[in-house]
């Protein structure tokens, strides 16, 4: 084939995958692509006849600007840097767990049972207890269905784990509607909790602030000082690999994804008992979706969740502000949160590949010829095991001594 001919076969632009590049080079991606995103986001607030430095100063304000706002900002931080965390043990391991959401109204429905009907038979240090077991028990087992027939009869998990979703959304409305409904009410909505059902505060934010600074320390020693950890990545890998290591995959993906269940269901609890003190449809509210962005933008590390769940919890309270103080609408606001996180992610994807246009190719890759190279015979190699080198005739599988 002509050079020619394969030239117009070949595409226009390509993406080719980068060797490993600096730390400092790729934090100056990130620099630049951050500020690409703060000018792509003030045009928008141009069109809508703002001052885009104002509205960002306002933006950062209205996250850290007093106690109030700043418990505000880390109240939506720790439902987003959980589930972040527990979305990242499928991820690792290559399952594609988009069911967050369902995984959390699961854990808030069963921490909810114990919340509204038994408060007054146990004291609160116990039924905080039984909540946040229940709720995690509940999330789990929810995230191992998808887990059980993956393992099975290799489903798809995407589609399955985003399925689930609706079907817990669906048997929380009919809880609002029915069994649940609260006693003479003419919405459909379910009763407040009391007092003993709710979590105590730390600092003006409940205590879950802690438990996932807590997880964060144990998730990445989970990650990369525990047996559990390393066959996660192995299969993550390759499934072939594991299973020719001696790992037990099926195991593997039905356990991970229990405990990346419970995760979800442990953030269900909190968001019931510490947050909301009731279930709705909103009482996931988007974080199961949202954390996928969280876990991809750290790059699966729980310190960068931490980092990353605070930036974009600082972008949800600031976008609340401008909405008041601006009269900005609640889409364009939500469009400028997506240009900032769009950006940050193109940057990522960027970071580890580069664009190729037809006829550019990177220097260390040759050109292909018509002609095929010479196959060059590889040269037979003895170990001997007693660690005494052979002598070169026996190499070459002669005898001693003959010519």
């Amino acid at each position: 084939m002509s050079q020619k001919t394969r030239a117009r076969k070949e595409p226009l632009l390509r993406m080719v995958k980068r060797d490993d590049i600096s730390p400092r080079r790729a934090w100056l991606y990130r620099g630049i692509a951050f500020i690409l995103a703060l000018v792509t986001g003030g045009l928008l607030l141009l069109a809508l006849g703002h001052n885009p430095v104002f509205v960002y100063r306002d933006m950062v304000i209205g996250a850290w600007g007093s106690p109030t706002v700043i418990r505000e900002t880390i109240k939506l931080a720790v439902p987003l840097l959980i589930t972040a965390i527990a979305l990242a043990l499928a991820f690792k391991m290559k399952f594609w767990n988009i069911g967050g959401e369902g995984q959390i109204l699961a854990g808030a429905i069963a921490a909810g049972y114990f919340g509204f009907f038994t408060a007054q038979y146990f004291p609160k240090p116990i039924l905080i207890s039984l909540m946040m077991l229940a709720g995690m028990l509940a999330g789990g087992l929810y995230g191992l269905i998808p887990a059980i027939f993956k393992a099975k009869w290799k489903t798809n998990e995407t589609l399955f784990t985003l399925m689930l979703n609706y079907i817990a959304l669906a048997f929380v409305k009919y809880l609002m509607n029915g069994p649940w409904k609260a006693s003479g009410s003419s919405f459909p909505k379910m009763p407040m909790i009391g007092s003993d059902a709710r979590l105590t505060q730390v600092l003006g934010v409940h205590w879950g602030w802690i438990l996932a600074l807590v997880i964060v320390v144990v998730a990445w020693l989970y990650f990369n000082k525990t047996k559990h950890g390393y066959e996660i990545a192995i299969v993550g890998e390759s499934e072939d690999t594991a299973r020719y290591a001696g790992i037990n995959v099926k195991r593997v993906i039905m356990r991970t994804m229990f405990l990346s269940g419970a995760l979800c269901g442990l953030v269900g609890m909190l968001q019931f008992a510490g947050a909301d003190f009731t279930i709705t449809e909103g009482t996931a509210g988007g974080v199961g979706f949202t954390a996928i962005t969280v876990a991809w933008l750290a790059m699966m590390n729980p310190f960068g969740m931490l980092v990353v769940a605070v930036f974009i919890a600082m972008l949800e309270r600031g976008a609340n502000t401008i909405q008041t103080i601006y009269k900005i609408p609640g889409a364009a606001a939500d469009l400028l949160i997506g240009i900032i996180l769009f950006f940050m992610l193109g940057c990522e994807f960027f970071i580890r590949y580069r664009l190729v246009i037809r006829g550019k190719e990177p220097k260390d890759v040759s050109p292909k010829t018509d002609q095929e190279p010479d196959v060059v015979e590889p040269v037979p190699v003895v170990v001997d095991p007693t660690g005494i080198l052979p002598e070169p005739d026996i190499i070459a599988g002669k005898e001693p001594g003959n010519a």
